[in-house]
Order: C-alpha cells, then structure tokens, then sequence
C-alpha cells in the first residue's frame, strides 16, 4: 500500500537522546560557580605561608573546578586560532570526549568487554594529545597549557576560601 502525501511521523534522531543529553550537559556544569564570587575583588589577600597557599590551592580548585577547567580550555582554544587544523582537531576531539566520557550513561562495551571510566580517560587524553601534537603545534599547546595552569594556580593561590562553604 502506497501512502503518498502523509507525514512520516518517525524521525532518523531520537529526540529523547539529545534531550537527556542536553540535561546531562546542564547537570555536569551545575558545579560551574558563579564568576563574580570566583573574582570578587575582596576575597584576594596573598598567603602568609607554603601551607596556607596549598590549603588555599587545593580548596579553591575543588570548589572552581569547572571554572578552572573553563579557563584552561579558553587559553587553548585562543592559542589554537592561528592554527586551524589544530582548531578543528581540538573541536573534533571536545566532540569525542563529550560523547564516549562526558554524556555516556551506561558503562562502555568493546567486543563484549567492560572498559572503565579510568581507561577512558586515560585512553582519551592520550589519543587528544597525540591528535594534537600531530597538527604540529606542540609548542603552542604546551606554551598556552603552561600559562593556563599559571593563571589558575596564581588565581587559586591569592583568592581567600573563608567565604566559601565547607561542604567542599
């Protein structure tokens, strides 16, 4: 039987799938902490010493975490502008690392073997940085990692964590 001129009702995507992704994204960034409070001008005092800065260190980062990772991956990306193989690798690669780490609800299988989250991503850094060094701009994403990690660890060292929650 021929059924010209209906509406197929069934689509080739599951909306439900870019729907639950959707809210995965949007719970995994609920740690994001609002900006103004990660740079608010009266919460940086520089530490009277070693111990407090690694105390100060190691509170701020797990509390700013995503924002810290957000900051490391604009330097990249900035850095990445003038390399624009790099830029699409890296793309493709943020792409990969959403799907088989970031958005994955159940564990992963190949050839009917359980492969952990470590082995991901251990196996996806290592496949992200290799990728990358290909493109043949190692020394500007070493040099642009560098100074990320910099600026977080300067930032994370100097803002006061008194004013943050305990339950850290």
């Amino acid at each position: 039987m021929v059924n010209y001129g209906t509406i197929p009702t069934g689509t080739g995507i599951k909306l439900e799938y870019i729907s639950d992704a959707h809210e995965r994204v949007k719970e995994g960034l609920g740690t994001l902490r609002p900006w103004s409070q990660m740079i608010d001008i009266h919460s940086f005092a520089f530490p009277r010493s070693f111990t407090e800065t690694t105390a100060r260190v190691t509170r701020n980062l797990a509390y700013f975490r995503m924002n810290y990772a957000m900051i490391l991956l604009l330097i990249l990306f900035l850095s990445l502008l003038w390399h624009p193989i790099s830029l699409i690798v890296f793309i493709i690669m943020m792409a990969v690392w959403l799907f088989l780490y970031f958005l994955r609800d159940e564990p992963l299988m190949i050839f009917g073997r359980l492969i952990s989250d470590r082995v991901v991503l251990i196996l996806l850094l290592v496949l992200t940085i290799g990728v990358l060094l290909l493109t043949h701009a190692t020394l500007n994403i070493v040099v642009s990692l560098l100074i990320g990690i910099l600026v977080v660890l300067i930032q994370a060292a100097v803002r006061r964590t008194d004013d943050l929650p305990v339950e850290v």
